[in-house]
């Protein structure tokens, strides 16, 4: 694990080694350990190094037997001990016992299509010395982020954007297709980013540059094919087996390794299968929150005990009262792109707690969109229940969920939150109503919204569902998933937020082969009869006990909506002030107040919109107006205490 940046000049001049310098001082977070540069003529490769494995000799950038190959890799090659050994078969000396190591030698042995060997989560730069040409590649599902930027006669890379803000000639300025992107979605999907002129890599993309230009291939897809010819039975005994074997194999490490315990189905199995290939108790974290109720809702500390003395792994709790003040301009630094989901706080805070203790944590993040953990894959089937009932109680009902309360900080009113949610969007087309599930700010409000809208917008929903082409509902909702939310909303605040602790994150549930195998399982086995993960529990029974497996969904956030009322109130009207927003000059102040008057009286639940609005004022005074995150932090603990 580390972060890696690089300079190729397209025009053939050389480069000189300042240039990485400060593109280096950006990135000491993501590898503490270790640092390396290597120039030939028009090419800068650099990395800092966090030591996973070959702690001694695993120094970047790695080259092969003749000096003619170079990489700097970010990320983990999980097969790459077969590997290793079939290209030994065939007369490859490898030089240094690292995993990334692999990667040169199939580039030697396969050519450009070396990338589809691979398993693993990475992005990695790849210089061929005799051809001239640089291949930039990230993994196929976007675990490990890359962003890159053509100016200038320069293509400049790096695992994060201000690595790139840090070169000559690079400012940070603000996009204004992204910036629609991001009201819509919470986050900025790929191959955009919130900086004019930098973009992201996408997933499971090789860039190749020769020649003074560079193309881009798309390497893996989502299998659109579905399997109808297995039972039940098989599709749990497959989907167990897969998932044992992907934890057996991301816990190859040579410093501690540890993983994070919410309680829930996915965590649970993982933490259950370490167990099981560990031969001393699994080091596992969880985090809690204190206060009321609405932090009692996302505390879920008893879950998380019970599957630690169930497996007996070595258990350490934090219970946090986070100064979120302090804290936002802090994370939306590392994060370089602001992002509405909380849950890059608890992640953040649960990074830190591990990192005392170990240097490589597992995580269950990815198995609600291989096996319909998310009640947005309920709408089908809820749907049918709902044209079964005669029209004028179709109509009744579709009346009082506009009645129903949306507040989302306890069992009962976040129920009746999304079932408002779900009547509001029923008779719409199957492309709208997923919109409608995962949208922020909806078309018309981002109109409302904007002081000046971009007319020509990138639809990146759109272009997803485009390539989602299978005749299974829940295969297309997994494939527009791993395109747009998963990549850039989930993968990333976790990469972010561990890296910025210096931790690396493996997320198993994410293995290539797993992902295959849940991508060509029909919907109807996925969720059956309104059981989301029907089958993940299947696969799991006596394995973990029942009151985990069917314990209610709940999902890793903050209790933000309250904290909006309570005691974040200061922080929302300083930000959001019509001064601020005035200063800024991006949107329409009397479209927020209505915003910010219709959730303090509980008609709307205003959370996702008004954190979305706040992130980006934060991000911009850090990025936009080029200050300090401790000033901007200070700041705003003094005008909003």
């Amino acid at each position: 694990m580390c972060g890696i940046y690089g300079i190729l000049r397209l025009d053939g001049a050389s480069v000189s080694q300042d240039v990485l310098r400060s593109m280096a001082q950006m990135t000491v977070h993501r590898g503490p350990d270790d640092e390396g540069v290597h120039i030939d003529g028009p090419l800068a490769l650099g990395m800092r190094r966090l030591s996973i494995i070959d702690l001694a000799g695993g120094h970047q950038p790695l080259t092969n037997e003749d000096r003619t190959l170079w990489l700097v890799a970010n990320g983990e090659i999980y097969n790459y001990r077969e590997l290793r050994s079939a290209l030994a078969a065939r007369g490859h000396r490898f030089s240094t016992g690292s995993d990334c190591e692999t990667i040169l030698h199939l580039y030697a042995e396969h050519g450009d299509d070396f990338i589809r060997h691979l398993n693993g989560m990475f992005a990695f730069a790849l210089w061929d010395a005799r051809r001239r040409r640089l291949l930039i590649g990230r993994d196929p599902l976007g675990i490990k982020p890359l962003y890159l930027t053509e100016m200038g006669g320069r293509l400049i890379f790096a695992s994060e954007a201000k690595a790139i803000l840090a070169s000559p000639g690079v400012r940070a300025e603000l996009d204004p297709v992204a910036l629609q992107s991001y009201l819509a979605l919470g986050y900025v999907p790929a191959a955009q980013s919130i900086f004019r002129g930098i973009r992201k890599l996408p997933p499971a993309t090789l860039l190749i540059a020769e020649q003074g230009r560079s193309e881009q291939r798309r390497y893996w897809r989502v299998p659109a094919e579905v399997d109808h010819t297995l039972s039940e039975e098989e599709w749990a005994a497959r989907v167990r087996a897969r998932l044992e074997e992907s934890v057996r194999m991301q816990m190859v490490s040579d410093v501690p390794i540890g993983a994070f315990l919410s309680g829930g189905i996915d965590s649970s199995a993982v933490v259950a299968f370490m167990s099981a290939h560990s031969d001393r108790p699994v080091k596992t974290y969880a985090i809690g929150f204190g206060g009321g109720d609405a932090e009692s809702y996302y505390n879920e500390l008893p879950y998380a005990r019970r599957v630690a003395n169930l497996f007996g792994t070595d258990h350490h709790e934090i219970l946090v009262r986070p100064d979120v003040v302090s804290l936002l301009p802090h994370l939306l630094w590392h994060m370089d792109e602001p992002i509405a989901d909380t849950a890059f706080i608890t992640t953040y805070l649960v990074s830190q707690f591990a990192r005392r203790d170990v240097t490589v944590i597992l995580s269950g993040v990815g198995g609600d969109e291989l096996f319909g953990g998310y009640r947005r894959y309920l709408g089908g089937h809820y749907q049918t229940q709902l044209e079964r009932l005669p029209g004028w109680v179709r109509r009744a009902a579709t009346a009082l969920g506009e009645r129903l309360p949306t507040d989302r900080h306890s069992p009962v009113l976040n129920a009746m939150r999304l079932a408002r949610g779900f009547l509001s969007t029923a008779d719409l087309p199957f492309e709208d109503r997923y919109r409608s599930y995962v949208q922020v700010f909806s078309a018309d409000a981002i109109a409302e919204l904007l002081q000046a809208p971009v007319t020509a917008n990138e639809d990146v929903l759109d272009a997803a569902f485009q390539e989602a082409t299978s005749s299974d509902e829940m295969n297309r909702m997994l494939t527009v998933d791993a395109r747009t939310q998963l990549p850039d909303d989930l993968l990333l605040l976790t990469d972010k937020m561990s890296m910025a602790v210096s931790l690396e994150c493996r997320v198993p549930l994410l293995e290539q082969e797993l992902v295959e195998l849940a991508s060509r399982m029909p919907g109807t086995i996925k969720v059956r009869g309104g059981r989301l993960k029907h089958i993940m529990k299947t696969a799991l029974r006596g394995l973990l006990p029942d009151d985990i497996l069917e314990r209610k969904k709940r999902g890793f956030g903050t209790p933000m909506g309250a904290w909006l009322k309570g005691e974040l109130a200061p922080l929302l009207r300083e930000l959001l002030s019509e001064d601020s927003v005035a200063a800024r000059g991006l949107f329409r102040y009397p479209a927020i107040a209505r915003l910010i008057a219709a959730h303090e009286a509980n008609r709307v639940d205003g959370t996702d919109c008004l954190l979305t609005l706040m992130n980006l004022e934060i991000w911009a005074r850090i990025y936009l107006d080029g200050r300090n995150a401790v000033d901007v932090a200070e700041e705003l603990r003094a005008t909003a205490p």
